[in-house]
């Protein structure tokens, strides 16, 4: 059975199309119209759709009154039990919702499930009691599973520490280590959400559309997708509208995925599909189709410290950790290459890394920049930035100076022999000879000769021994001259970090990186956060 509803957009009407068992998902931020969309989308599909409210109340009655089958999935449909209302659409809105609160209301209908399960449940067995007295079939055929066998079955498959123990009268559960039964209404939040979302999708009408609004709510991430993997297979003849902001979620699901990047009371919603073969992932292609901010790639990972000063400092951008400086090259260019990408706005940031003038000069072509120090948690180590970690700390006068100068100082002692020097020039010959031999382009040759001529020629021009003698100079100038800033555009050690920590904070490097972390994240050392930015690059998207 196929499905379509309208969507009105900023562009106009946008049709959404799809057949029984196809998903739907919507992907949007806060203050995105999701719910809202979610409700629209109800209303378009009238009586065809069951919507699942983001607020939604879960609060579990297993002794609730039992009542017939029809009044309580008529509560569960419409807000109401009289069967006048079963199957009114119109009456959906007032009594389900009440009037003029479809996206507010807090659904309280918890109970209905719990009803027309128990109802259901009752109906089955006695039907298949009068089969068998009436000769129609044997004591011994297998019954037909009730909603509620569907229902304990799937939540154990999802928690396998518990077991939903269903009688005529009650609901309990059991641990399998053998814990002394406890009342269903007893269970966690989770649980109780699971129950739930499973008792819904169960329960809704033959061939309709089920309309979830944020299915992550109260669901643990390692299960989502096990848990609406079930439930599709559990109702093949309905299909899904998901509504969520978890990418990693939506990323998860096949389906016609798109991405929420506005809302206006009109309402119009600003809605893009999400497209394929974009060179990211799916989910970092959501997450860039739903950024209301330019994007801002960088080094790093989402749980490195070089992602905390960036957000720090970049609060008008989306932060977009994509581990290397080869990675983050890529994202700019590919981003700025691909057509759907292109009305979205972004730029990168790389560590110094050695960069060459020319080299420095190709990123800025490309809109990347490239940092000063080289690399990211040099920053720390800069003498108005150890400054602003040890004020906080409660140094000041004689006693911050004195506190600076011991840092620099073990710094110093890191390179006070030759083979140390060495090391650190050796890292940078070596990529200097990468960056060299991923520039060679040898396509021209048509000969193996022409093939071993130009290589040789271009990588004869390297001259390694001039470029170690020159670094080397430049490393024993700084360290002579006692020119922090300069030694630390020149210096890769991470090292480093665990010697700041002792002489700034007097900690371990975890506990050190996690104070500066949190310290960025909630503004509690302001002098912190300004001193960063003033050695991080002005950027603009483009």
């Amino acid at each position: 059975m196929p499905f379509q509803f309208s969507i009105p957009t900023t562009e106009g009407p946008r049709d959404i199309h799809f057949e029984a068992g196809e998903t739907v998902i919507f992907v949007g931020a806060n203050g995105g119209g999701k719910t809202r969309l979610s409700v629209h989308i109800e209303n378009a599909l009238g009586f065809d759709a069951h919507r699942i409210s983001a607020h939604r109340a879960l609060s579990l009655n297993s002794d609730v009154t039992k009542i017939s089958e029809e009044k309580a999935l008529s509560g569960l449909r419409v807000g109401n039990s009289d069967k006048q209302f079963a199957g009114n659409a119109q009456m959906r809105s007032q009594l389900r919702y009440g009037k003029g609160k479809q996206a507010t209301a807090l659904v309280n209908d918890f109970d209905f499930v719990i009803q027309a399960l128990f109802a259901e449940q009752t109906n089955k067995v006695l039907n298949n009691r009068s089969a068998i007295r009436d000769g129609l079939q044997e004591a011994s055929t297998i019954l037909d599973a009730t909603k509620f066998d569907t229902l304990c079955e799937t939540w154990q498959d999802l928690l396998p520490h518990r077991k939903l123990v269903v009688t005529g009268d009650s609901i309990q559960v059991t641990a399998l280590a053998g814990e002394q039964n406890y009342s269903a209404a007893d269970m966690s939040d989770g649980e109780r959400a699971i129950f739930y979302m499973i008792g819904q999708a169960l329960l809704a009408k033959t061939n309709s559309v089920l309309v979830v609004d944020e299915p992550e709510l109260h669901v643990h991430p390692s299960i989502m997708s096990k848990l609406w993997d079930a439930i599709e297979a559990a109702r093949p003849d309905c299909s899904l509208v998901f509504i969520t902001h978890d990418l990693h979620f939506a990323a998860s699901r096949a389906a016609q995925k798109f991405v929420l990047r506005g809302y206006t009371a009109a309402p119009t919603w600003d809605i893009e599909p999400v497209p394929e073969q974009t060179g990211f992932s799916e989910e970092l292609t959501t997450l860039i189709l739903g950024s209301r901010k330019p994007i801002l790639f960088v080094e790093g990972t989402e749980d490195s410290l070089d992602f905390a000063m960036y957000r720090a400092r970049y609060t008008d951008w989306t932060v977009v950790p994509r581990s290397s400086c080869t990675e983050v090259i890529h994202s700019v260019v590919t981003m700025r290459k691909n057509e759907d990408l292109t009305r979205v706005r972004c730029t990168g940031i790389v560590d110094g890394d050695d960069y060459q003038d020319e080299d420095k000069a190709a990123l800025e072509d490309l809109g990347i920049k490239v940092l000063s120090v080289a690399e990211i948690e040099n920053l720390l180590l800069l003498p108005n930035v150890s400054s602003a970690i040890a004020q906080a700390e409660g140094f000041a006068g004689a006693e911050l100076t004195e506190k600076l100068n011991a840092l620099a100082e073990a710094i110093y002692q890191t390179l006070d022999t030759d083979p140390k020097i060495e090391a650190v020039v050796v890292r940078y010959c070596q990529r200097r000879i990468d960056r060299m031999l991923k520039k060679i382009d040898l396509s021209a040759a048509k000969t193996v000769e022409d093939l071993k001529g130009e290589f040789t020629a271009r990588t004869g021009a390297l001259d390694i021994e001039s470029i170690a003698v020159k670094r080397t100079a430049e490393i024993e100038k700084a360290l002579s001259e006692k020119d922090l800033p300069k030694l630390l555009a020149y210096y890769d050690n991470k090292g480093l970090i665990p010697i700041a920590a002792t002489h700034l904070k007097g900690c371990h490097k975890d506990r050190f990186e996690g104070w500066i972390s949190r310290s960025l994240q909630n503004g509690s050392c302001p002098q912190l956060t300004e001193a960063l930015s003033n050695h991080l690059p002005e950027i603009e998207a483009r």
